[in-house]
């Protein structure tokens, strides 16, 4: 468990429920317990993803897998181990009770059939056949943007934010997670391997429908600016002079890892 979620890592999905939360008036102490948590179960996925039986990747985050490093049974009983932790951890919040609930409910929705793992599911049954663009949109939307959705809509509940600044975060999130999993895309063509801490074509090799696949590189590169200009304009909303959220949102964009 600790070699999958305390190695080499963005924590973008961490810092953006950190970021939003402190932006809307509450705190890092306040949100921290959901942080690790949200952490925690990307890493879960990310341990799960790598098994032989779904994509069977011998590397992240630049070494061995963990069903690599430690076998399958192990790396399965790690992601297991790290979906309940999350919410041993966040329920540990000393947020008011009612927004502690209402994240709790986010976070179970986000990780769940409707969400991460919904995803996930579309995305194995659709290894080698073609997936139409509509289904591959709302693909990306399950199985990436929904955890970057929860982070920033955790980040807003628990500083206590209005409809409307929650309605506002949450399609920020969607632009930005769309456009995280086209940069996906677009490594997995053009990245180096080294940089990436994993394989390269590995889209390919399982016969996946990807933006790259349906368009290429550089419609596919348009379509991941205008997202982020479009997530840009949506920070506007909260009238906020944020030049964290805004200079991240960007590098978002431009990544090589």
């Amino acid at each position: 468990m600790r070699y999958g979620v305390l190695g080499a890592g963005k924590r973008v999905r961490a810092i953006l429920l950190l970021e939003f939360c402190r932006a809307c008036g509450g705190s890092w102490e306040l949100a921290m317990p959901f942080a690790c948590a949200i952490e925690m179960v990307h890493a879960y996925s990310l341990i799960h993803d790598d098994l032989p039986c779904m994509d069977n990747d011998p590397l992240r985050r630049g070494k061995p897998s963990c069903w690599k490093a430690f076998g399958e049974t192990t790396a399965l009983l790690a992601g297991d181990g790290l979906l309940t932790k999350a919410f041993e951890t966040a329920s540990g919040s000393t947020a008011p009770p009612d927004r502690a609930l209402a994240a709790l409910q986010i976070l179970a929705q986000s990780a769940g059939d409707t969400g991460m793992l919904g995803g996930q599911v579309i995305d194995l049954e659709y290894e080698n056949r073609p997936m139409p663009e509509e289904l591959l949109v709302r693909m990306y939307g399950q199985k990436t943007g929904a955890l970057l959705r929860a982070a920033v809509k955790i980040g807003c509940v628990l500083a206590g934010a209005d409809e409307n600044k929650i309605f506002f975060a949450d399609q920020y999130a969607q632009k930005i997670g769309l456009a995280f999993q086209i940069v996906d895309d677009i490594l997995d063509v053009t990245g180096d391997e080294q940089a990436l801490g994993k394989p390269i074509g590995s889209d390919q090799e399982s016969g996946k429908t990807t933006f790259v696949t349906l368009y290429s590189l550089e419609e596919a590169q348009k379509q991941v600016e205008a997202l982020t200009d479009e997530a840009r304009r949506l920070l506007d909303k909260f009238a906020w002079e944020d030049e964290f959220l805004c200079t991240l949102t960007d590098r978002l964009a431009v990544r090589k890892n």
